[in-house]
């Protein structure tokens, strides 16, 4: 027990001295990740088997490629270290899950936990029990039992095999597509119409069906969630806190913000960088989409899914406030939200790592660490600029989707000459 302690207060000492010590998760994990795909490769090769075994025909054949396609494709992932092993996350989800399996033996037991190196809050698991969690929920979420209320709707998706159901559906209407396809090809008369159509509906089908599984998952995830020791309303206030991930706006990059991070010694802010493109000559009214857009959105909006949970489970009508994180909780989320840069660097985002290095230096947190990854992902938008690929690491404005903020720090970006680029990389770099 002691020794515990004295581990968490180390731990807890280096996130509360982060400015001079915080070093990012060390990945020199080749013997876990090694492991681990051959691990899941051989559990893959089961269920493929299982399935053929259960589903026999073309059905078999197809969730067969299916199945296999997906664990390919999963096991590149690892490969590319866009997972951590054995990392500070683990410890904190497991004892979640255990805490949720002690009153619902239903969740399987060999359920392996691996921690992904995404800023975004969400989490997904496998048909072999590989439950997947992104580090942004770390960050995003307040307390522990939000984390539950997320992993016990993944559970719902989990216990009521929803993925195999969506590939069962999609097999199906291959074959009926199909069919209608052949009638088409048959006949002259509105080949195009028909055949928009077809697809159309298709489409209008899948959203209708993954936002009737979001709403059981959500049902099933909270009677999991009630049965273990959680405080109940924050299952609704883990919606609503994932509700504003979806729909808060950008925090705005001020122009004293550009002007005190790139006014450098032997480069003086020349106000040209801020200069933007006029798009107000363009109407974006003139286009519209031939589908419903609403109609094509696979998760509910949050309202009608609190609501619905409202009604099934009256007790959830009473709202209370977020309950306080616990000390463990806390240092992970510090831990995840200085991750944050790592993780976009990674993923080579390096235009949004130089666009959230800047907020976070705007608020004046971690001013050393935060200019060191504005030298690393200004060295990198220079390469890209040297070889003529900039679009792969930087957006493009695009009024109609970015916020105002965004797209002055685009213009700013796409203002700045090769030069410019290499003077601001080389005096973060030295500076770091």
């Amino acid at each position: 027990m002691m020794k515990n302690y004295i581990s968490f207060l180390l731990l807890f000492l280096s996130v509360v001295f982060f400015g001079q010590t915080y070093k990012t998760i060390d990945t020199t994990d080749y013997k876990q990740r090694k492991d681990f795909i051959k691990s899941y490769s051989l559990n893959n090769e089961l269920l493929v088997k299982s399935l053929k075994a259960r589903y026999s025909g073309k059905t078999g054949g197809e969730l067969s490629k299916i199945y296999n396609e997906l664990g390919k494709d999963f096991e590149k992932q690892v490969k590319n270290k866009d997972f951590i092993f054995n990392s500070v996350f683990d410890a904190k989800v497991k004892d979640i899950i255990g805490r949720l399996r002690k009153n619902n033996p239903q969740i399987p037991e060999n359920l392996k936990i691996l921690i992904a190196k995404d800023n975004t809050p969400n989490a997904y698991c496998f048909a072999d029990g590989t439950f997947v969690i992104n580090m942004g929920l770390f960050n995003w979420l307040n307390n522990d039992s939000q984390l539950a209320a997320v992993i016990s709707h993944e559970l719902g998706h989990k216990i009521t095999e929803h993925t195999l159901k969506t590939f069962l559906g999609l097999i199906n209407q291959n074959q009926l597509d199909k069919m209608v396809v052949q009638d088409i090809k048959a006949t002259k008369e509105n080949r195009n119409q028909r055949a928009f159509s077809v697809l159309k509906n298709r489409v209008y089908k899948k959203g209708t069906e993954n936002r009737k599984q979001e709403m059981q998952a959500d049902s099933l995830g909270y009677t999991v969630f009630k049965n273990s020791d959680f405080k109940r309303t924050e299952f609704i206030n883990t919606l609503k806190r994932l509700e504003d991930f979806d729909t808060i706006s950008p925090k705005e990059l001020k122009v004293e913000t550009y002007k005190k991070f790139f006014n450098l010694p032997k480069q003086e802010f020349n106000d040209k960088w801020l200069k933007k493109e006029d798009f107000s000559l363009y109407n974006y009214n003139h286009f519209k989409s031939k589908l419903n857009k609403d109609s094509l959105k696979s998760h509910p909006e949050i309202t009608l899914r609190i609501n619905h949970l409202k009604m099934l489970f009256p007790e959830l009508k009473t709202e209370v406030a977020d309950e306080k994180a616990s000390e463990s909780y806390a240092v992970l989320e510090k831990t995840a939200r200085m991750e944050t840069l790592p993780n976009f660097y990674h993923a080579e985002d390096y235009g949004i790592g130089i666009y959230v290095s800047l907020q976070f230096l705007q608020d004046g947190e971690e001013e050393e660490y935060y200019k060191a990854w504005l030298g690393k992902c200004f060295s990198k938008i220079y390469e890209a600029r040297k070889n003529y690929n900039l679009n792969r690491y930087l957006d493009r404005v695009d009024p109609k989707n970015q916020s105002k903020s965004y797209q002055q720090f685009l213009n700013f970006m796409w203002n700045l000459s090769l030069d410019e680029i290499k003077n601001i990389a080389d005096y973060y770099q030295k500076e770091s």
